[in-house]
Parts: structure tokens; C-alpha cells; sequence
């Protein structure tokens, strides 16, 4: 009896040691995507700064704000094929390095060249990020804990816009874009070793069955109907996310004439309430799934919801009162916050941790092409009519379009058993 309770006390304390260190590793992820987030955000905070005081045009603005993504769709297929194949903790570590000498480094230079040099150095480093995370939460998390991580991590993601926006505004006001891109850039490297000390050293926790599996290739992958439904999903995702991180704060002082310190506050309100709904809807999930509902119903019933509600975003566009169209805009990104984190643990569960890098590096190569798109069409389409409404009419269309591939594209939500092609 005394050896069968410590047999089982020592179970409960391995347990609960990796729960711990779940928790740790989870936290250093939200910290990581948060900086991420501020980093590739900050240039619309200080888009009229730099418009005014560099010369440059909409357009040219548009292409700037557009030009982190060229890097960052092009390398996902590169960091997703680094990642199965190394130490996803090194090479993560390695592009967070990159991405924050980037950061520092737009705050030195004085022309749109180098400004663009740096946006394309910053996307590179930066294109590491989510290919690790889906990596790691698809070794490392049950099904039943994926939906409550990536919300956690999908908060971070808009609470680094959110904070993004008040802290960035400020900085500007006070001391000039300058320091803002300074400032954030060398103080992100308190993370760096922090993540040095308690990231696992082992290949996240792959077993030997993971390793021993076989891995289809990316032409296998794309041959799967649901891969091809996850990538359209996600750029209709990103299109009205993207649209918003490089435009909205913009938008506010332009159209809505709020000044800088006006939209630092206001323009922070939509991404933080996004990122608690972000949060509620992974617990909530994650909930109903341990209860017994099927990972497919409860997936898909909390993406397509969120992204049909984010048609509000075209009414909080046009509205007239200020009121009513910031109201819009916080229960449009209230329901954003539905879609993103059950999005990511809907490709987590089906590609398994065999292939979760690989699948997600593709995803995010296809998906961040709307990181191209948005912010260009934008700034082209406020030169050409010089109004939002045209660019608020394209969110719309996006997010009907991603909805429809969620519900009819994408198939079952379960982890799919790869097996070698018929010869």
C-alpha cells in the first residue's frame, strides 16, 4: 500500500509539474506574440508623424504599412519547415532577436527606402512567431487545453495593439516617433533571456511515436480540402485584422479628427475588448468540448458567428456620430474575438504534431498575403475617393467570404492520420 501511494504521489507531482511548467511556457509565449504585436503596429501609430515630417504619400504610406507582410507571408514556409526540423526554441529566440534589432533600427533612419528595408527585415523575424506557437501548443496542450491557450495567446496579440495604441500615441506626442520605435525595440530584449531560462531544451516535448511518424509533404498538405478552408479562412481573418492594426488609429485622426491623444485612448478600446472576448471564447470552448460537444461543432459555431458579426464593421465606418460608430466598432471587434483563437487550434488538432509547424507555416504564407492587400488597397483607395467607405465595403466582403470557407470547406475537426500516398 505505502508504494502504491507513493507511486501515485509521484504521479500527481509530475503532474503537476507540468502543469507548472505549462503555465510558464504559456506566459512567455503571450509576453512574445504581445511585443509582436506592438512592434508590427507601431509605424500606424505614427503614420501622420512620419507622413508629415518625411514627405510622403498615402500611397506610399500604404506600401510601407503593407510591406512587413512581403517578408512575413513569403518566409512562413521557410520558418514553418525550420521549425519541424530544429529546436523550435532556438529558432524562435533567433527571429525575436531579428524582429526587435529591426524595430530599433526604423528609429534611426530618415528616408522611405530605409524605412522600407527595415519593414521587410522585421517581417522576416517576425515570420517565425506563429508556425512555433501552433508547433509547441500541438505537442505540448491537450485538445481540451488548446482552445484556452490560444485565446491567452490571441489576447496578447491584441493587447499589444491595444497598448500599442494608448502608450504609442503618448510616447509620439511627447517625445516623437522616433523614441517610440527606439524605445520598444531595445526594451523587448528583457524577454530574450528570460526565455533562455525556462523554455524546455528538448524538442517541445515530441515523443518518440511524433518523431517515428510519417510526414507528408507541403504537395501531400495541399491536396486536403481543409487546409485549403483554413487558408482562405485565415485571410479573411486578417484582412479585417490587418486592416485595422496599419489603418484604424489613421482612420480616427483623419476622418473621425480625433487628435493624437484622442485616439490613443479611444483607437485602444476596440483591441482590448477584443482580446477579452478572445479569452472568453477559448475558455468557453475548451469548456463545452471537455463537456462532450464535438471539436467541429463548437469550432466552427464560434468562427463563423464571429466573422458574419464582424460585418458591423461597415456601418461603424459610415456612421455619421462618432457615438454610434465607436460603439459599432467595439461589438465588431467584440465577435472578432470569437474567431481567432478556435481558428488556430482548429489547424493545431488536424495537422497533429507532426506536421503543425509545416501546416501553419503554409497557412500564414497564404493567409499574411492579406497583410499585403489591406493596408495597400487602403491607402490606395483613401487616395482615389478620399473617404474609408470603399475599404470598410472590401472588410465586409472578406469576412462573408471566410465564413463560407469555415462552414463548408473545412471538414471534420479531428486529427487527421497521415499516411503515405499510394504508390
Amino acid at each position: 500500500m505505502a508504494e502504491h501511494n507513493n507511486v501515485a504521489t509521484r504521479a500527481e507531482d509530475q503532474r503537476q509539474s507540468r502543469t507548472s511548467a505549462q503555465w510558464i511556457l504559456l506566459a512567455l509565449l503571450v509576453a512574445s506574440v504581445f511585443i509582436n504585436y506592438i512592434d508590427r503596429g507601431n509605424l500606424s501609430v505614427s503614420a501622420t508623424n512620419i507622413v508629415q515630417e518625411l514627405g510622403l504619400t498615402k500611397t506610399q504610406m500604404g506600401l510601407l504599412l503593407s510591406s512587413f507582410f512581403w517578408t512575413y507571408a513569403a518566409c512562413q514556409l521557410l520558418a514553418g519547415w525550420l521549425i519541424d526540423r530544429y529546436n523550435v526554441h532556438w529558432v524562435f529566440a533567433a527571429g525575436f532577436f531579428i524582429w526587435s534589432m529591426a524595430t530599433a533600427a526604423t528609429g534611426l533612419v530618415n528616408a522611405f527606402v530605409p524605412l522600407l528595408l527595415c519593414r521587410f527585415v522585421l517581417g522576416f523575424g517576425e515570420s517565425v512567431a506563429y508556425p512555433a506557437f501552433s508547433k509547441i501548443l500541438a505537442s505540448d496542450y491537450e485538445e481540451s487545453q488548446r482552445g484556452k491557450a490560444n485565446a491567452f495567446i490571441d489576447a496578447g496579440s491584441k493587447m499589444g495593439p491595444a497598448l500599442g495604441t494608448f502608450a504609442g500615441g503618448m510616447i509620439v506626442a511627447q517625445f516623437g516617433w522616433r523614441a517610440l520605435f527606439l524605445i520598444l525595440g531595445l526594451g523587448a530584449l528583457v524577454w530574450l533571456p528570460l526565455w533562455l531560462k525556462w523554455a524546455p531544451r528538448g524538442h517541445t516535448g515530441q515523443t518518440q511515436a511524433v518523431r517515428d511518424a510519417y510526414v507528408p509533404g507541403m504537395l501531400q498538405l495541399l491536396r486536403h480540402r481543409s487546409v485549403w478552408g483554413s487558408f482562405f479562412a485565415l485571410f479573411a481573418i486578417n484582412y479585417a485584422w490587418y486592416f485595422m492594426v496599419t489603418w484604424f488609429p489613421f482612420y480616427l485622426e483623419s476622418e473621425r479628427h480625433f487628435s493624437k491623444e484622442k485616439m490613443a485612448v479611444l483607437g485602444s478600446i476596440p483591441f482590448a475588448v477584443l482580446a477579452i472576448s478572445a479569452s472568453l471564447a477559448g475558455i468557453l470552448s475548451d469548456r463545452l468540448i471537455a463537456g462532450g460537444q464535438t471539436p467541429t461543432r463548437v469550432r466552427k459555431a464560434f468562427i463563423v458567428t464571429g466573422l458574419l458579426l464582424q460585418t458591423l464593421l461597415l456601418p461603424a465606418g459610415m456612421a455619421a456620430s462618432d457615438t454610434v460608430s465607436m460603439g459599432l466598432f467595439l461589438f465588431a471587434c467584440f465577435a472578432f474575438g470569437l474567431t481567432t483563437a478556435n481558428h488556430w487550434a482548429v489547424t493545431q488538432t488536424i495537422a497533429g504534431p507532426a506536421v503543425a509547424g509545416k501546416w501553419t507555416g503554409m497557412q500564414n504564407a497564404f493567409g499574411n498575403l492579406a497583410g499585403v492587400a489591406a493596408p495597400a488597397f487602403t491607402g490606395w483607395s483613401v487616395d482615389a475617393t478620399k473617404s474609408f467607405q470603399l475599404a470598410f465595403v472590401a472588410v465586409a466582403a472578406m469576412v462573408v467570404m471566410g465564413a463560407a470557407a469555415v462552414a463548408f470547406v473545412i471538414g471534420r475537426i479531428e486529427q487527421e492520420n497521415w499516411e503515405p500516398p499510394a504508390r
